[in-house]
């Protein structure tokens, strides 16, 4: 599990696929920062773009689990039949306790089955899985886990990783996370890290996929811009070099 006595850090940007602007920020923030791998959401609109981008920059990337769709304007389907997985819409119910409680197993499963399939045909190596939203169907996780051999980054799941410590960057108020995580860098003990973002590129697309009263309109644009301005921040760049940070993938810290 990685070099003793080394700090390794994985930097995770989740959604690509989910849109355009997400495809674009996820791309800045690989190339120009400090994330080192992104998760793919298999039934979203921008999956192809998602895909044809991570082989252009050789981007290394898993499969985001996807059982919810949270938004008023953009919302996605199931890839499979599954009455469960649906709403009166006929697309995916919005959270996680609502799809908890809806979902059947076997349905579930054959959804997340035909996402990694999809994901497959787009000639792109599987690195890992990890769930959209939360831990949904934790079951049909461990599952798709046991049958496609990869590990799931979170724990509670067969094949769970075994991190030192996991952070979620999005939900820090946007004032206060370039200071958050330069703490946070600097308090890193030897290990392996997950440090978990969601960046975009800001504009008009983002900030209409939902109405600005409905609860998760903080994570159309608001957290994701300033985790892209973060996640590239020339003092960030810095202080992972200051401080001997190995950036790196579950993939390679897991070997």
């Amino acid at each position: 599990m990685g070099t003793p006595g080394g700090v390794k850090l994985v930097v995770q940007s989740d959604d690509f696929g989910m849109c355009h602007a997400v495809n674009t920020g996820t791309v800045t923030a690989f190339v120009d920062g400090i994330v080192t791998q992104t998760t793919m959401m298999a039934p979203c609109p921008w999956f192809d773009e998602a895909a044809a981008l991570a082989h252009e920059h050789d981007i290394p990337v898993g499969v985001h689990l996807t059982l919810t769709c949270e938004w008023d304007h953009l919302r996605w389907r199931p890839m499979t039949s599954g009455g469960s997985l649906v709403g009166d819409d006929g697309t995916f119910l919005r959270t996680v306790e609502d799809a908890q409680a809806a979902l059947d197993h076997d349905e579930a499963v054959a959804e997340l089955v035909a996402q990694v399939e999809r994901f497959l045909a787009a000639g792109l190596d599987l690195n890992h899985l990890c769930p959209h939203m939360g831990m949904v169907a934790t079951e049909a996780y461990g599952e798709i886990a046991d049958r496609y051999a990869v590990p799931f980054l979170y724990p509670g799941v067969t094949r769970s990783l075994e991190l030192s410590s996991i952070t979620f960057l999005s939900p820090v108020d946007r004032d206060e996370k370039l200071a958050f995580l330069l703490r946070r860098l600097s308090k890193l003990q030897p290990g392996v890290h997950l440090l978990n973002a969601h960046a975009a590129t800001p504009g008009d697309e983002l900030a209409s996929i939902t109405r600005p009263d409905s609860e998760p309109y903080p994570w159309a644009e608001e957290h994701r811009r300033s985790d892209l301005e973060v996640l590239t921040h020339p003092e960030v760049l810095d202080a992972v070099d200051r401080l001997g940070i190995e950036l790196t993938t579950t993939a390679a810290a897991f070997a």
